[in-house]
């Protein structure tokens, strides 16, 4: 998530931004209304009657390998007919800008509206769980034969990330210590074509859309990609399906989902053995971008700014517990 301080809508910012991109002006107020903003500022807006989306992200919050890198990554994927959202060009044929605004600097970029609904929203029927398998195994089996000219961050990089927000942000000592024992434990996986490469790092119900006509889906949000064990998207996705599931249901999608995933590789034995320690690094990094996000004090704040920041400090409060855990 974005620190507190770039939660705020900013319209001005957004036509600014799109003056760069070919859009219908006649519905531009009405769609950009539908803004989110979490780990980016996210903002609806629509260039020839289609649906398209403005994303727009400070550049003190992004790291610019990141972000080229993530454009570079899709473009990849899309040569290979794999279902990525697809970047939209500005009028001069950019994917991604870098914009000095009476603001401040951000990456700016626009992507068209894929089809169908977040998995999310649908039954998790078994047919819809081994295609949301099968399209998770097809990412990283074509990212484990992917050539970076633009590299994103790995996953050493990450912790360093971590412990430096941990000392910056005087986290408890538990929360250090957990830093050094997740980096020993994962310098000792073996890091290879079958194991490691460029994840996805949200692959979760909401990122990803099935349409049922066509009984595929397509995948969105690429901007949290790492180098790291393949195990990580599956770990995320199986903790995304328990948000949903229990009992046999749970166990049921799990299968599925495993089963439309060896359709495009296999799942091994070490993968499912490694799930608890991707969890781990999930919450270590989940804690640190937390904490980083609420340090910031504001006078006035309004309540909806007040009743978040409650919400992430709760969410803060919990994970230093499971931390403080013998």
């Amino acid at each position: 998530m974005l620190k507190l301080k770039y939660l705020f809508e900013n319209y001005g910012l957004a036509k600014e931004a799109l003056e760069n991109w070919e859009h219908d002006e006649d519905t531009l107020d009405r769609m950009l209304s539908q803004f989110r903003i979490s780990s980016n500022a996210i903002y609806p807006f629509c260039q020839n009657g289609e649906v398209c989306f403005l994303r727009l992200s400070p550049l003190e919050e992004k790291m610019e390998n990141n972000v080229f890198g993530e454009m570079e990554f899709i473009r990849y994927l899309l040569e290979r007919g794999y279902p990525a959202l697809k970047p939209i060009g500005t009028k001069t044929g950019e994917l991604c800008l870098k914009l000095d605004t009476e603001w401040g600097q951000f990456y700016a970029a626009a992507f068209r509206k894929v089809d169908g609904v977040p998995v999310e929203d649908t039954e998790l029927s078994h047919e819809i769980m081994r295609e949301y398998g099968k399209t998770l195994g097809r990412l990283h089996s074509l990212s484990s034969h992917y050539a970076a000219k633009t590299k994103k961050w790995t996953h050493s990089e990450v912790l360093d990330w971590i412990m430096s927000v941990l000392s910056e942000y005087h986290a408890p000592e538990a929360a250090v210590s957990e830093q050094i024992a997740i980096k020993n434990e994962l310098g000792r996986l073996p890091a290879n074509r079958n194991t490691y490469g460029l994840v996805h790092y949200d692959f979760e119900l909401d990122n990803v859309f099935y349409d049922k006509e066509k009984k595929a889906c397509s995948v969105i949000d690429f901007d949290d990609g790492m180098y790291h064990w393949f195990a990580l998207d599956l770990e995320q996705v199986f903790e995304s399906l328990e948000d949903r599931l229990s009992g046999e249901a749970l166990q049921s999608a799990r299968n599925e989902f495993i089963e439309g995933y060896q359709e495009e590789r296999p799942y091994t034995r070490e993968m499912e053995e490694w799930l608890s320690l991707m969890r781990r690094f999930i919450n270590l990094y989940g804690y640190a971008r937390l904490i980083r996000c609420v340090a910031e004090k504001f006078a006035d704040e309004p309540e909806w700014l007040t009743e978040l920041r409650k919400k992430l400090e709760r969410a803060i409060l919990e994970k230093e517990a499971r931390l403080l855990k013998p």
